[in-house]
């Protein structure tokens, strides 16, 4: 009989076919147009769900369906929760990309598509790896639960009003989410450390209609003279974010996560090279990786107003607006940021302009203790599938749900990427390295063996 390692080597070709089939499913949950697609994607994660052995049923939310399956056929043995979503990001831009976003396409040993890794693909082994063991040992050698939402690109509202009240039905030992990446190729990472963030809009209103900017120009405050000049007093030149008391409950990295930092191959050179900048930017007093993953950061995602048409327009607009996020670190809390921006954007709001702000969503940052049975039995099974010891990293991105699992399972989650830094998430030409697919799943199905053995090593 074949082990589960070697059921994944040897169905490498339908697990791909496969991939490819729910990567083809226009998933995106920003835009209500796809509606018929996140009910396509989750029957789809749902019927995957119960042919690898699960018992699965859809749990409806206020917003899209989770997809929930489990096997508990290991008395005395832990028992954990798989959590992915099957939602994607929108494509565009559409021009950008070298081959269509929902037509995934091959090359290099890739595979281009929206959600390739974020999430689809990297959810995706999880299921891989349950239905190698189910299908040739007959069963798991523990407990697992998985949870597969369908808005976590849109801050993950149907789970987490849902969260309470599944309570009881989630209880695990740990959380194991793929939706991250490994610190290089070929370099498996554990990722102990998360961002927050608090994502915002804001829109500012001047006179009641458009005007002409000659006529009038001089003597009506121009609303998007007054958001280039709020936006631009959320940071300083050096980095740092203006807004009062935004610093006052960020916890430091400790020396020793520094020196551990430091002591990861990295090369600003090659790093600014591949992001194709001349110069770096940010905080002051912080190396590169320190600022990407330990120091809180403000961005303008987005910036509208005016006329946007081809050719000259003289206009003085009524209205303009932006998007912004905070990234934050641990033990700042997203309404005390929400709280202190408010009161800081009203102070420096110019004179004849009236603003409004909407909180689309926060999370607070996530930091996972390294001296876990569960971190370790991840390492040994990392070791297996790659051949090499994971380094310990931490992510400037966020999971908003991995503090809603801390805070009403009680539980830490185990972030294990297989991603990479150049995967292009949330940009065009998305991809996901179809070897580290299958060595994903290798890692997975190694996992459940060794949270099973329960040796520390």
């Amino acid at each position: 009989m074949a082990s589960p390692y070697e059921f994944i080597e040897t169905h490498r070709e339908r697990f791909e076919d496969e991939l490819k089939s729910f990567l083809r499913i226009k998933s995106v949950s920003a835009d209500s147009t796809c509606k018929p697609a996140i009910e396509e994607a989750c029957q789809f994660v749902a019927r995957k769900m119960r042919s690898a052995g699960l018992a699965t049923e859809i749990i409806p939310t206020v917003g899209n369906p989770l997809v929930y399956g489990e096997s508990l056929l290991a008395p005395g043995q832990p028992t954990i929760l798989v959590y992915g979503h099957y939602d994607v990001q929108p494509s565009d831009p559409d021009d950008k990309w070298e081959s269509p976003a929902f037509e995934p396409t091959v090359r290099g040993g890739n595979i281009y598509a929206r959600g390739a890794t974020d999430d689809k693909g990297q959810m995706y082994l999880h299921l891989n790896a349950i239905e190698a063991w189910m299908k040739t040992v007959g069963k798991l050698p523990i407990n697992v639960k998985v949870i597969i939402e369908g808005e976590e690109e849109v801050g993950s509202s149907g789970i987490g009003d849902a969260l309470s009240t599944l309570k009881d039905r989630l209880s695990c030992d740990a959380v194991v989410i793929s939706d991250s990446s490994m610190y290089a190729p070929d370099q498996p990472a554990i990722t102990y450390g998360l961002k927050g963030i608090c994502y915002f809009e804001i829109y500012l209103d001047g006179p009641k209609r458009d005007l002409h900017s000659g006529t009038f120009g001089g003597s009506v405050k121009n609303p998007i003279n007054a958001l280039t000049e709020m936006l631009a007093q959320l940071v300083d030149p050096d980095g740092r974010v203006r807004v009062p008391g935004f610093y006052d409950d960020v916890l430091p990295l400790s020396e020793a996560e520094r020196t551990s930092i430091a002591r990861l191959p990295f090369s600003d050179e090659e790093y600014r090279s591949e992001m194709g900048v001349d110069d770096l930017f940010g905080e002051k007093g912080y190396s590169t990786l320190e600022r990407r993953w330990a120091r809180p950061t403000c961005d303008i995602n987005g910036i509208w107003g005016g006329y946007q048409g081809e050719g000259a327009k003289t206009v003085l607009p009524a209205k303009a607006g932006a998007k912004f996020s905070f990234r934050l670190v641990p033990n700042q809390e997203p309404s005390k940021i929400e709280s202190a921006l408010k009161a800081y954007l009203e102070e420096i709001k110019p004179k004849g302009i009236s603003i409004a702000i909407k909180h689309h969503h926060g999370a607070a940052a996530v930091v996972v203790p390294l001296e876990s049975p569960t971190v370790r039995a991840a390492s040994r099974a990392l070791q297996k599938a790659y051949g090499k010891k994971p380094f310990y990293i931490r992510e400037g991105g966020s999971i908003p749900i991995c503090s809603s699992f801390k805070e009403v399972l009680g539980v830490d989650s185990l972030l294990l990427g297989f991603g990479l830094n150049d995967d292009n998430t949330h940009s065009p030409n998305e991809k996901f390295c179809l070897k580290d697919y299958h060595r994903g799943a290798l890692a997975i199905a190694y996992l459940f063996e060794e949270l099973a053995n329960k040796g520390d090593g």
